[in-house]
């Protein structure tokens, strides 16, 4: 390969570094600003060179820059931050963005950068849509509960369930507001009440583009049809982040790329009780336990399981065990389906 290099991104500036392996030639420097325009203009210096091929972390910004790559013919090698990192080893001096674009460089050019995969766009761009309900979601959930807690905090009566998703139940908390609590209090409960309204408004639109996107999606049309609990959302997400001919060796990898795996820090045979990774997508990990949660109906055809580890532990470890087990059963079937899965239908 003629020419490898690194790109370290940062909101102001790129650092690249990179090698002419013809004449031995490092050259080093920075893009600022860092944006679409700039680094367009940078690698217009490639034109006509032969095989270019850049590494970049996959952190936030990796996406312009790997379109930009891609259309000015060269390649773009996307490097797992973790992996990246540790691949460093000790660390003996303090870290700068000249080291990391050379580190980069390195790796790269000794086949051991621990490569992500590229989604194509259109997964990409399903992807910011599932992140964005997913933020909607969490925003309405914090909203309920700022309502709920403004009235236990100022002795009123207790709301009732399900008491915001009509108006005439709006109505009946608005009424109660004015009965019970203090004029701040009022105040509070009425600015929540008009943050939900704005969040659901943007909320339907956007489940329906997401439901969509799953009827067109191939991967997310069968998921839907073949996995119980996974509704169109959560098959679109599956599909997504695992979808892709040869991205998981195995079933285990898939689930703790969704952060579902116990993971212990452990001293000899002492150590503190396991806990859930965290690691991966939220997204993908919040829809698969919504989905999880589904086999406490008596007619999932898991329920049995379900009810004997719910018995055993509790109920949020069954929807667990569940949920790794959507992630196993659809990265096999994603797996059949290959490339297949993201096409459009």
């Amino acid at each position: 390969m003629p020419i490898v290099g690194g790109l370290d991104i940062h909101r102001k500036q790129i650092t690249f570094d990179y090698l002419d392996t013809a004449t031995g030639e490092v050259k080093r420097g920075q893009i600022a600003p860092a944006d679409r325009k700039h680094v367009r203009a940078w690698l217009a210096r490639f034109a006509g060179r032969g095989e270019v091929a850049f590494a970049i972390e996959g952190c936030t910004g990796w996406r312009y820059i790997a379109e930009e790559l891609a259309a000015g013919g060269l390649e773009a090698h996307l490097g797992e931050p973790a992996d990246t990192a540790a691949a460093r080893g000790r660390k003996r001096h303090a870290k700068t963005d000249k080291t990391d674009a050379r580190h980069l460089r390195t790796l790269l050019a000794e086949g051991r950068l621990p490569e992500c995969w590229i989604p194509p766009e259109q997964i990409l761009e399903y992807r910011a849509l599932l992140e964005t309900y997913h933020d909607l979601r969490a925003e309405h959930t914090a909203w309920v509960q700022r309502i709920h807690a403004v009235f236990f905090h100022q002795g009123a009566p207790r709301l009732g369930e399900g008491v915001l998703r009509t108006e005439q139940g709006r109505a009946g908390l608005r009424a109660a507001a004015a009965a019970h609590l203090s004029p701040a209090g009022q105040l509070q409960v009425a600015t929540a009440l008009d943050m939900l309204a704005a969040v659901e408004a943007r909320l339907g639109p956007l489940r329906q583009q997401l439901r969509d996107a799953a009827r067109h999606l191939v991967g997310a049309k069968v998921l839907a049809a073949r996995l119980y609990g996974a509704g169109p959302v959560t098959a679109l997400a599956l599909t997504c982040w695992l979808g892709g001919a040869d991205r998981f060796s195995s079933s285990r990898k898939a689930v703790r790329f969704t952060g579902l795996d116990v993971t212990v820090h452990s001293s000899d045979r002492k150590g503190p009780p396991g806990r859930l990774s965290r690691q991966g997508p939220p997204v993908l990990r919040w829809a698969v336990y919504e989905a999880g949660k589904t086999h406490a109906r008596t007619s999932a055809p898991d329920h049995g399981y379900y009810a004997a580890v719910k018995d055993r532990k509790n109920g949020k470890r069954a929807a667990l065990s569940e949920a790794r087990k959507i992630v196993r059963q659809a990265c096999h079937i994603l797996a059949e389906l290959g490339d297949d899965a993201l096409t459009a239908t």
